[in-house]
């Protein structure tokens, strides 16, 4: 995941330590007013921490035996702590720092400097928000997808049946997952008439790399036109939330480009989507286009130079068939 997300989790992480030890404070405040006893203890229970540092500083030798009457007095004091909270019934812990994840105290990482479960979940979380694919993963996925839904009867001039090109398409994308991190991988474009299943594919991959925490962008070609013109001419009002827009179509790990030819094309777009293909290749980040447009339509649409740098270097997977109207799916 880029470095730069990573710094904002980490800093949401030193808020909830900053909120806790915060609440903690207020705590230990109104504990302190109502038994002003315990003020004294703990006082009395941070000086002999400190005694005990300082002896085996000073008495490296003989520290063994001091350190003894120092400890039982240390044990009296949180005694007599845990008998007064009692009495007053609150909880003994009550005055402890209460962190979300115990296990790494809210900082992420737990001791052996590996990433804490909390926080694997929340790169996953935060990438699925930034996917702008939230809720629709949870329909339409690997898992969910139902290869019987597409005939097996020959269709047209096509050597292989709908059935056996969406199950090489299948092994295809599902390999791209798996390899995903791997520099040989190529990107991925989707082509073929409506009703074929090429979003939902996309989707499938989508989630497969969302759930292995990647930052993974879901934008129509329509949409993603509209970011870089909102970034360039727009002034700045949206400067800060555009921006962070604008600097995804480069840095995700993942772009998914759905619906290319269906924006309206000049010299300006031309650009632009020359300028984000070609970055990102050349960063070596990962990006799936999928488009209705042929081949031939491509070409005569886009600039040579723009139908060459996306056709030598992306996978092209035709999705052929009877249009399925993907609502049917669900019945």
């Amino acid at each position: 995941m880029n470095n730069r997300f990573i710094n904002i989790i980490l800093r949401e992480y030193e808020a909830k330590r900053d909120k806790a030890k915060l609440n903690q404070q207020k705590r230990q405040k109104e504990v302190y007013s109502k038994i002003p006893r315990i003020k004294e203890i703990d006082a009395e229970i941070n000086k002999t921490g400190f005694l005990i540092s300082k002896e085996v500083i000073n008495n490296p030798n003989t520290y063994k035996e001091n350190l003894f009457v120092i400890k039982n007095k240390m044990n009296q004091l949180k005694q007599e702590k845990a008998f007064l909270m009692t009495e007053n019934n609150l909880p003994i812990e009550y005055l402890d720092i209460n962190y979300i994840c115990n296990d790494c105290n809210d900082t992420g990482f737990l001791q052996n400097g590996n990433k804490c479960n909390c926080f694997k979940q929340t790169l996953i979380s935060k990438a699925y928000q930034m996917s702008n694919l939230e809720h629709m993963l949870s329909k339409e996925n690997f898992q969910t997808f139902n290869i019987s839904i597409f005939s097996s009867e020959p269709f047209e001039d096509e050597e292989l049946t709908p059935k056996q090109n969406m199950m090489d398409i299948l092994n295809t994308c599902e390999g791209f997952c798996i390899n995903f991190n791997q520099d040989k991988e190529k990107s991925l474009l989707f082509y073929g008439t409506t009703g074929l299943g090429k979003t939902f594919m996309c989707n499938c991959i989508a989630k497969a790399l969302l759930d292995k925490g990647n930052i993974v962008i879901y934008q129509t070609a329509f949409k993603i036109l509209e970011i870089i013109e909102s970034h360039k001419f727009r002034g700045n009002s949206t400067l800060s939330i555009n921006s962070e827009e604008y600097n995804l179509l480069f840095s995700s790990d993942l772009l998914i480009i759905d619906d290319l030819g269906t924006e309206l094309t000049n010299s300006f777009t031309n650009t632009e989507i020359f300028n984000i293909v070609n970055s990102r290749i050349v960063s070596g980040k990962k990006t799936i286009i999928s488009t209705n447009l042929s081949p031939l339509e491509f070409a005569n649409t886009y600039t040579d130079r723009v139908f060459s740098r996306i056709f030598s270097n992306f996978t092209p997977l035709k999705f052929y068939g009877s249009d399925l109207r993907w609502e049917s799916y669900d019945k």
